[in-house]
């Protein structure tokens, strides 16, 4: 076996409730790396099309890659996959903390899941055994009480991954929770496992990761911190994501009155309330994942007013949802709101978007007073936004309506209400607008899980490689550029690596930690190649279930049709079908189905299903 690998996969049939186990296939893990690749072809060639993402057929995968539990920079994530029942898309979701080192030193590189268990479960490994208990004990509680149960049933040690009230009552905007904190957020990947009536998985053991040269990785770790990229690197390890918050009201980054207003003109304290050094006297620690560098998290405590609290510290993500874009400048509120999405297990991105989207239908009459339970949901109102949060929650009342995200609400509520419902494909977007940086739009439509900005694009340069992020009035001739850095961003991310890391450290990192640890020679071209299958093969699962993402709407909002009239994106449109046009030349996709040229995907060894793209 390769070196980084332990190799051994689990699988769970919940249903029958029997495991069964078998060696990871070298061949796969050189192909597909680890992590989101070798899912999408695990999950392509175990299951048939068309299945119910919320039935037992639905192949659910926490993953590993490589470099997770290794000496390389921010080698601390995991992903989660399934059939997303957000979009019914490829569905992933990343997550660093301690879980991801925690299942490999337990003794495997994956575990599999599919049926559907007859009561709530749990599944324990200890040091390569594995056993499935009963989660009714569980059942009902919050992610925090659900790892604090854990660890006191099991051990300290015990690193667990589990679903708040959010996952059971399916709501298809549902994360998988753990150290605290930390979530697999997106394609509501907490429903799925919701679904399967599976509670958590609690994670044991001290085993080595075999690595072909382990000397010479950790020599590797002392040469790459110091070859740091200052801004990024700084920026992570002092204020973290949060630090981007007032900033972003300014820069155009930062969306305002969901998707519909300009910077401060409609938000004129939220730079001040939101600024760095405010924002940073509610952090009382900080806080790092597995062997991190940066230590970009933190906790925070508000200890006064109607949202005292103690949780982890707000990431941009959540502020941005929750505050600039329902213009909520109280930033107190925003912790709170971080704490209740983190107990119940929400994707905070697409939580925040649906609390502005019901703001929004509110102003607008679309919805009344005597819908909302007595909320009422005016722009900035902090009470409102916390409240109905709870609600979404525990799905009682409009909360239930809103609970599955805006897509599904606004067909539930009708009377025009889609017309604010800001997603692609029933995903909400996040918190970075394609105005600033434009390639991002391209990202949101075309990845094979719609509107993500953490799966590769233009968002910023690469250290080391000498890359350069044209000016966004340059629209025209970018799609080999987005081309190289999704396909850097997907090994980044199936190897078990941090953005963060990728963000803040000379690039070569990559190669030299993956030679080192495998035993196999990687440099550059070969990341960007394995990237490329990797896009592709999630691509044609997509394709299989009959999707085109041609056919799917990115809202004018993003866009900048009509251009705002006022702020930092004043007249500007961007040029989408242009991008995409580049794009799927760049990636040899054809310009209206989208499907890869067989010629490519037998250049990239995905032979055995170049015939098959049109099935």
């Amino acid at each position: 076996m390769l070196g980084g690998y332990m190799g051994r996969i689990l699988w769970v049939d919940l249903t029958q409730g029997t495991m069964k186990e078998e060696p990871l296939n070298a061949e796969l893990a050189r192909d597909f790396v680890g992590g989101y690749g070798l899912g999408a072809r695990l999950t392509y060639d175990r299951m048939p099309a068309n299945v119910d993402p919320l039935g037992p057929a639905n192949i659910l995968g926490f993953l590993t890659g490589p470099l997770t539990g290794t000496p390389c920079i921010e080698g601390n994530r995991f992903v989660v996959t399934c059939k997303s029942p957000l979009t019914g898309t490829w569905g992933d979701a990343n997550c660093g903390g301690n879980f991801g080192p925690g299942l490999k030193f337990a003794g495997f590189d994956a575990v599999f899941f599919t049926g559907q268990a007859k009561g709530p479960v749990y599944l324990h490994i200890k040091d390569g055994v594995a056993e499935l208990k009963s989660a009714l004990h569980l059942w009902g509680l919050d992610s925090n009480e659900t790892e604090h149960a854990l660890q006191k049933e099991l051990g300290k040690d015990a690193k667990v991954a589990c679903i708040g009230q959010a996952g059971e009552k399916l709501s298809l905007i549902a994360a998988i929770m753990n150290d605290h904190g930390r979530a697999a957020g997106r394609s509501g990947v907490g429903a799925v496992m919701g679904a399967k009536l599976l509670k958590a998985i609690a994670v044991q053991g001290d085993q080595p990761v075999p690595m072909a040269d382990p000397e010479k990785a950790k020599e590797l770790r002392h040469k790459y911190l110091k070859l740091t990229e200052p801004g990024m690197h700084d920026f992570f390890s002092s204020t973290g994501t949060v630090g981007i918050l007032g900033p972003g009201v300014l820069n155009g980054d930062s969306p305002v009155k969901n998707w519909g207003g300009a910077g401060k003109a409609d938000f004129p304290k939220g730079f001040d309330n939101f600024d760095p050094d405010r924002v940073m006297e509610f952090q009382t620690r900080k806080y790092g994942c597995w062997q991190c560098t940066l230590a970009c998290g933190g906790h925070m405590e508000v200890k006064d007013g109607p949202y005292q609290v103690k949780t982890h510290k707000v990431e941009y993500e959540t502020g941005a949802a929750f505050g600039t874009m329902t213009l909520n400048d109280n930033f107190e509120s925003l912790v709170k709101c971080n704490d209740l999405c983190n107990r119940y297990g929400f994707d905070s991105i697409s939580a925040g978007c649906t609390v502005a989207f019901a703001v929004e239908c509110y102003e607008n009459g679309l919805l009344s007073k005597a819908e909302t339970g007595g909320l009422e949901l005016k722009w900035g109102h902090d009470h409102a936004i916390v409240e109905l949060l709870k609600l979404m929650g525990e799905r009682k009342g409009i909360g239930d309506i809103l609970a599955d995200g805006v897509a599904k609400a606004a067909e539930r509520i009708g009377r025009g209400a889609e017309q604010y419902a800001i997603h692609i494909h029933g995903e909400e977007v996040p918190m970075h607008d394609p105005k600033l940086q434009p390639g991002l739009a391209v990202t949101y439509l075309l990845d094979a899980t719609p509107a993500r900005h953490t799966q590769g694009g233009e968002l910023n340069p690469v250290p080391g490689l000498g890359i350069n992020i044209p000016p966004r009035e340059q629209q025209a001739g970018r799609g080999p550029l987005h081309k190289e850095l999704v396909s850097l961003v997907h090994v980044v991310n199936s190897a078990g690596v941090c953005l963060f890391g990728y963000l803040s450290y000379d690039f070569h990192f990559m190669p030299d930690f993956l030679t080192a640890v495998t035993g196999e020679q990687w440099d550059v071209a070969r990341i960007e190649v394995a990237g490329e299958r990797i896009a592709n093969m999630r691509h044609l699962f997509n394709l299989r279930e009959g999707l085109n993402p041609l056919e799917w709407t990115v809202p004018p909002r993003l866009l900048g049709r009509p251009p705002l009239a006022s702020g930092f994106h004043k007249g500007f449109s961007v040029e989408l079908e242009t991008m995409v046009k580049d794009y799927l030349a760049a990636m040899d996709w054809d310009p209206v189905t989208t499907r890869p040229s067989p010629a490519r995907l037998r250049e990239l060894g995905l032979a055995d299903l170049a015939d098959l793209v049109g099935v």
